[in-house]
């Protein structure tokens, strides 16, 4: 193992980084003087939209945590990435349009439209849940371990205090803008970094017969036996392309940022490019744990390979910006996922109910919120250091209980026939038994059962619950052209595209993507 010692010009290279990325954000809320731009707003372009998403998915569990599974089990790790491509591509087709055309600020206000009000409410009270207890707080656990290899004296309270700090400040005076506009950066560094990483491990194996040969045994496919334990080759097909959906499509903290387009082009071009930025991190995050094999074949936790092989490849200096990656993973998630929090109660809980409230108010009480959501998830963060094992358990958490979610958004959005209050007890039903088969599944090991098979479990479940409900009652009497998809939406959008060049043909470069993500899913069976 390396010395992790971070020399005065590495730790003065990621200060100033902080530095900088903070006054940005700081700078872009001198224009926020209302909660709606604070929030939401529009006007993004492409670029930011696409770089902004890949950030907030790429968190400090992922930066580290898809280099240490390729370590322990190669390179299956990477389907739950090029099946992001294909949901996203679907998304900019086929979802997008809908949810622009609707005119909502947030997935729970498209579930009202398309449902009812109650849908809306249990939406919402579940999103801000597990934003703070599963993804601002687990950020910043996970996040605080891996620090505490750089600073190992420091307390780890204290390390979980500062990166809420440092994500949340400019996320509490600049809102959904400051996060963007700082995430896209972000984001360009976390690619420069990782791409130089890949690059010098590669030079230490010399060759790509030797990036197979350091992959554990079988693992240089992404397509395990079907009793593998961490990612069987069904599992492609009964949970990872069901969580992409559910992450991609109806999580707040990643989907605001798309619907604060400037337009309908910008967000699938936004969406496109988020999809094809997907598929090199199986270069610059998954390959470097596989060879790091080879480098350091003892090491003793998997999670450590990214920070071994940045303080033992890199130089002073280098390792300044390595390190201001790790924490701009960091910040990416908490910042994205604050704001969104904030988002969903102010929208979803707050404004229907105190509608009299001024601008200045309301930009004051959503501030308030993101300090208040900031303060929660730095306090629960190291508690989930007393659960044991169980952080290994919160991917699984969402596949459990999310099922619900994709059931009735998916289903709302392709069937007309689903009544208003389908989506009330799918998810009323659905996520307290998902919630109860988690905790006997995979906490208490009733059944052992590998979790992408209990994720297709818990969709059969929900699309049952829902489809029952749906034919046993009578149709919608509503409106449904601008909630759910038809023939006459996609002639609609070949018609656009018919007089523009084929260059700018979004269809034409979704295909592209597809044939490409295809060719490297053959290439590695």
């Amino acid at each position: 193992m390396p010395d992790f010692d971070v020399s005065g010009l590495d730790f003065s290279i990621a200060a100033i980084y902080i530095v900088i990325v903070v006054a940005i954000g700081l700078w872009v809320s001198r224009s926020q003087k209302d909660s709606s731009s604070f929030l939401g707003g529009s006007g993004a372009i492409w670029p930011v939209i696409g770089i902004s998403m890949m950030s907030a998915n790429l968190s400090g569990t992922s930066f580290v945590g898809l280099a240490g599974a390729g370590y322990d089990h190669g390179i299956s790790v990477w389907n739950y990435e090029w099946t992001a491509t294909l949901v996203l591509i679907f998304f900019s087709l086929f979802v997008l349009p809908f949810y622009l055309r609707s005119k909502v600020n947030t997935m729970p206000e498209f579930l009202e439209k398309r449902y009812d009000w109650r849908a809306r409410k249990v939406f919402a009270a579940f999103s801000v849940f597990t934003a703070i207890v599963i993804d601002s707080a687990g950020a910043l656990f996970a996040g605080s371990l891996t620090l505490k290899l750089l600073f190992p004296d420091v307390p780890m309270w204290t390390l979980i205090a500062v990166i809420a700090f440092l994500g949340g400040s400019y996320v509490i005076f600049g809102g959904l803008k400051a996060v963007m506009v700082t995430d896209t950066i972000q984001g360009v560094l976390l690619i420069v970094i990782g791409t130089i990483i890949f690059f010098m491990t590669y030079a230490q194996i010399g060759s790509w017969e030797g990036v197979r040969a350091a992959a554990p045994e079988g693992g240089f496919t992404i397509a395990p036996p079907v009793d593998d334990e961490f990612f069987p080759w069904p599992g492609i097909f009964t949970g990872a392309i069901w969580l992409s959906f559910y992450y991609w499509t109806t999580n707040q903290a990643v989907v605001q940022k798309v619907l604060s387009a400037k337009n309908i082009d910008h967000g699938r071009w936004g969406l496109l490019l988020a999809a094809a930025m997907q598929l090199p991190f199986l270069f610059i995050l998954v390959l470097p744990g596989v060879m790091g094999r080879d480098i350091f074949p003892d090491i003793q936790e998997s999670d450590q390979i990214w920070p071994a092989l940045v303080f033992e490849l890199l130089p002073q200096g280098l390792r300044g910006l390595a390190l201001a990656a790790l924490v701009a993973a960091l910040m990416s998630t908490v910042d994205s996922v604050l704001n969104a929090s904030a988002h969903l109660v102010v929208n979803d809980f707050i404004k229907p109910r105190k509608k009299k409230l001024s601008d200045a108010r309301m930009l004051m009480i959503s501030r308030v919120l993101v300090g208040v959501f900031m303060v929660l998830a730095a306090v629960w963060a190291p508690l989930i250091g007393t659960f044991g094992g169980i952080v290994v358990y919160f991917q699984s958490f969402l596949g459990y209980v999310t099922m619900p979610v994709v059931v009735v958004f998916l289903g709302g959005l392709f069937w007309t026939r689903p009544p208003r209050h389908v989506a009330f007890w799918t998810l009323s039903i659905g996520i307290p038994i998902g919630l109860a088969c988690f905790t006997a599944i995979e906490v208490f090991n009733v059944v052992d059962l590998q979790f992408l098979y209990g994720v297709g479990l818990m969709l059969l479940l929900n699309l049952g619950i829902y489809v029952t409900i749906t034919l046993r009652s009578d149709p919608p009497d509503m409106d449904s052209a601008d909630l759910t998809w038809s023939r006459e939406t996609w002639r609609e959008d070949r018609k656009a595209l018919s007089e523009k060049p084929k260059w700018q043909s979004h269809h034409l470069w979704s295909g592209v993507l597809v044939v490409i993500t295809l060719a490297m899913v053959v290439w590695l069976i």
